[in-house]
């Protein structure tokens, strides 16, 4: 092998700096918390911090964004809506929406891939991919609620955890859009 190759970095300073940058964001905005009881899902601006993520990091750096967030509240810290951490956060009922966002970040990644990057197509895999991330969490939510609690109906699952959310995240990704739109000119 020749030595004077040099392998490329796999991420930049400056990348890292986004990245944590951004999972401070989305812990600053779980804890913009609207309480609501158990077993309901509680309303945050989280879903805001993943969208300005993704429309602004791209999916990659966004899913080690999201990452970093899950592995801080998983580790303890505070980063959860409510001031919450811990594992059992995660693996709480609620737990499959938060890890869901990896995969909305994955969704927009894999679309932006193959798509491009217009505006059109990125706000197009936002929906997408939150769209997994509420099939995702559902799936978990039924599973986990139904071994604590007992079981219930789909429809009821969907009726606590997304149709109350689907307008207020649609409004959450208009207004992540027009700041990306912003920030992206900064970032540049």
């Amino acid at each position: 092998m020749n030595e004077s190759v040099q392998a490329k970095p796999r991420f930049r300073t400056l990348d890292l700096a986004y990245i944590a940058l951004f999972a401070a964001l989305m812990a600053a905005c779980a804890w913009v918390s609207v309480p609501v009881p158990k077993p309901f899902v509680p309303f945050t601006l989280q879903t805001f911090a993943v969208f300005a993520a993704v429309l602004c990091l791209g999916g990659g750096r966004a899913f080690y964004a999201v990452l970093v967030y899950l592995l801080c509240g998983a580790a303890g810290l505070p980063v959860f809506s409510g001031f919450q951490g811990g594992l059992g956060i995660l693996l709480g009922s609620t737990g499959g929406y938060l890890i869901g966002f990896l995969a909305l970040a994955l969704v927009f990644h894999g679309a932006t891939v193959l798509f491009g990057d217009a505006p059109a197509v990125q706000i197009a895999a936002c929906v997408c991919g939150l769209a997994v991330c509420y099939a995702f969490g559902t799936a978990w939510f039924l599973i986990v609620y139904a071994a604590s609690s007992g079981a219930i109906g789909l429809m009821t699952a969907l009726s606590w955890c997304v149709i109350p959310f689907i307008f207020p995240d649609m409004v959450k990704l208009c207004m992540a859009a027009v700041l990306a739109q912003r920030v992206r000119k900064l970032m540049k």
